[in-house]
């Protein structure tokens, strides 16, 4: 056979990377949605778990607690302390099982077993990395609503955005993924600024618990819903 015939490494490179090119000119927005939920949180993760791990202050977190110290009054008192609750055990741990339960009975049976995984997995997560980093909770005040268990990442951030991020999943195909995202964008933060503003979790506790909740979730999405997966 004629050499001259056979395609040169140069050639071959030159093919694999158009078609690179290809791939992304018809799919940037998936890859940038990827990296956006998936390359940044952990990033942002594995720089915050490894000042907490080193013991190192972080340098914006007592700031962010003293202000919001300073901005306590009664009305806001109230208003945090409700989005705390529903921020964890009276609102988002019923709906996770409300959810899981809802999309069996309507038989989305791939669903429930996604936000069942999804769900339940990020709260072993969440209690597994409290005690591997073992971080004490800010001591700055007295919080009108102490906890004892360690701080870091937050379990209230880390759940509110786990639930988020499924919900806002399973809606995207469907009409309401917009109303979904914008009572996501409302309700995730505020969960999370109730934390602070009560005292019992610095910024970055919060941060942690976001970034490792996406990283989570869509890593358990991407195993059920990938490209690969055939219904």
């Amino acid at each position: 056979m004629d050499d001259r015939s056979k395609p040169d490494a140069g050639s071959i490179v030159r093919g694999e990377a158009r078609e690179l090119r290809s791939a992304f000119s018809r799919h940037w927005l998936r890859f940038s949605l990827l990296f956006a939920a998936l390359l940044l949180p952990m990033w942002l993760f594995l720089e915050l778990a490894d000042e907490v791990r080193e013991g190192e202050p972080l340098p914006f977190d007592e700031p962010i607690l003293m202000f919001a110290q300073q901005a306590a009054r009664e009305g806001f008192d109230r208003v945090f302390l409700f989005f705390s609750k529903i921020g964890y055990e009276w609102g988002v741990v019923p709906f996770d099982v409300l959810l899981v339960v809802a999309l069996a009975i309507m038989r989305r049976f791939r669903q429930s077993v996604f936000a069942a995984i999804a769900l339940g997995g990020s709260a072993l997560l969440n209690l597994a990395t409290k005690q591997l980093f073992a971080r004490e909770r800010p001591t700055l005040w007295e919080s009108i609503a102490p906890e004892s268990t360690f701080s870091f990442p937050s379990g209230h951030a880390m759940g509110s955005m786990t639930l988020a991020m499924v919900l806002v999943l399973l809606a995207w195909p469907t009409k309401l993924r917009w109303w979904v995202v914008g009572a996501m964008l409302v309700f995730v933060p505020m969960v999370g600024l109730s934390r602070i503003y009560l005292g019992v979790h610095y910024p970055s506790d919060i941060l942690a618990g976001w970034a490792v909740a996406c990283v989570w979730v869509v890593g358990v999405y991407m195993a059920f819903f990938g490209p690969w997966r055939r219904e």
